[in-house]
């Protein structure tokens, strides 16, 4: 078995291997900055709606707030990510990350609930919508703020490999929907259809539900342990091109956080040395930490390769979960 690097927070012990602390780093930034933007974004829009009653301008400005909290768990998330693995966490911490993503798919949903209590009470209520006017403005801030801290969310979570960061971003793209159907619910009251504004309130609780299960699919994917089939066939690929190299099997790869981490079985020749087996072993490492990206570390198990079938294996396959043993190179993609 051999596995001998492991990622520390900020170690960087080959070139071609990423410093997890730059990445975190990046992160927070993001959060950051656009928390700061979409603050600002909400204050706007609830001081209009403070003054116009927009059960759509509401519904909105609630999105936005929601989108500014979900940003306290990831940042927490990235934090912990910086603590070294202990005994009890051998890991480490990075699995926060998709904690904090699910912990954002849930305030996503809150938004929605209370985005649609709030249209229907409009309704119920009959209060009219006033400084349709400034509703309007306010809606398209909210359309164009968002959107900007969308891209900027979106283009980091995918440059450091975060999806719940790029969850977050996408939460970010449908509140600049949202917030264009605010402003088609004010329009629709200011050409005369009262019933527009909860409506369009109505609309756009539906659309963040909508967004929570496509956000939530690969924040969920990820908790499971899902990775990429694609990523799979290229660790395949891979080992199997170094020299020395019979089989490769057992292949198994998931996401924590926003590291990769990968296990494999290889074939090697029954007659070599430990030392030449631990040394194409290492090499097989090697390029997978050259051409995985986000690989944050790799356990490679070497067997020989026998004729027949291996006599070693038949003392622990009773005791392997029957969901494991057939290997995933073998053709089992979901």
């Amino acid at each position: 078995m051999v596995g001998a690097h492991s990622v520390e927070a900020g170690s960087q012990p080959t070139g071609h291997r990423f410093t997890d602390s730059a990445t975190l780093d990046s992160g927070i930034r993001a959060l950051v900055i656009s928390s700061v933007g979409l603050l600002a974004t909400c204050i706007i829009q609830i001081a209009v709606v403070w003054v116009g009653q927009s059960a759509a301008l509401l519904a909105d400005a609630l999105h936005n707030l929601v989108d500014v909290f979900t940003s306290i768990p990831l940042w927490i998330a990235f934090a912990l990510s910086r603590r070294l693995a202990t005994r009890r966490f051998t890991y480490g911490y990075a699995r926060a990350e998709d904690v904090a993503g699910v912990t954002i798919i849930l305030f996503i949903v809150g938004s929605a609930i209370l985005a649609g209590y709030a249209a229907l009470h409009k309704w119920s209520s009959g209060a009219p919508t006033t400084h349709l006017g400034l509703g309007m403005a306010a809606a398209l801030v909210g359309a164009i703020g968002n959107e900007l801290v969308a891209v900027y969310k979106i283009r980091v979570g995918k440059a450091i490999g975060s999806a719940a960061l790029v969850a977050d971003g996408q939460h970010s793209r449908a509140d600049a929907l949202t917030s264009v159907g605010a402003f088609v619910g004010i329009l629709g009251v200011f050409w005369g259809f009262p019933w527009a504004d909860p409506l369009m309130g109505l609309v756009i609780g539906a659309a963040i539900l909508y967004i929570a299960w496509e956000a939530g699919q690969e924040v969920l994917a990820r908790i499971m342990d899902a990775i990429e089939p694609e990523t799979v066939n290229q660790i395949e690929q891979i080992a199997g091109a170094v020299a020395g190299v019979h089989r490769v099997d057992e292949v198994r790869a998931r996401w924590i956080g926003h590291q990769v981490m990968v296990e494999l079985s290889i074939e090697v020749g029954p007659r070599l040395t430990v030392t030449k087996g631990h040394q194409i072993a290492e090499t097989v490492r090697h390029e997978l930490f050259h051409h995985i990206p986000r690989l944050a570390d790799a356990v490679v198990h070497v067997n020989p390769a026998w004729e027949g079938a291996d006599p070693y294996h038949a003392l622990t396959a009773d005791h392997q979960p029957e969901s494991l043993r057939h290997s995933v190179s073998k053709g089992n993609t979901p």
